[in-house]
């Protein structure tokens, strides 16, 4: 649902760690993590399960994968 977001942080080999964010943007999509074959794969996708937007990692550089939920009244625009 639209607000729904992952933070992912990095190992990125430097003096301090990455952070990404996929944020759900739209009304009706979400964000959903997928871990294969040493990949993680974030995607905001449609309610079709269209993905908009990928993000691929390897697993063995996450730091850390928070999932973030959207705020039901924040959701609604309220």
């Amino acid at each position: 649902m639209k607000g729904d977001r992952v933070e992912i942080v990095i190992d990125a080999g430097e003096s301090s760690p990455r952070t990404y964010e996929i944020r759900a943007t739209r009304a009706g999509r979400r964000v959903e993590v997928a871990t294969r074959r040493g990949l993680v794969e974030v995607s905001e996708v449609t309610r079709t399960g269209t993905p908009v937007r990928t993000a691929r990692f390897m697993s063995s550089r996450i730091l850390a994968l928070v999932e973030h939920p959207a705020d039901g009244a924040a959701a609604e625009g309220a």
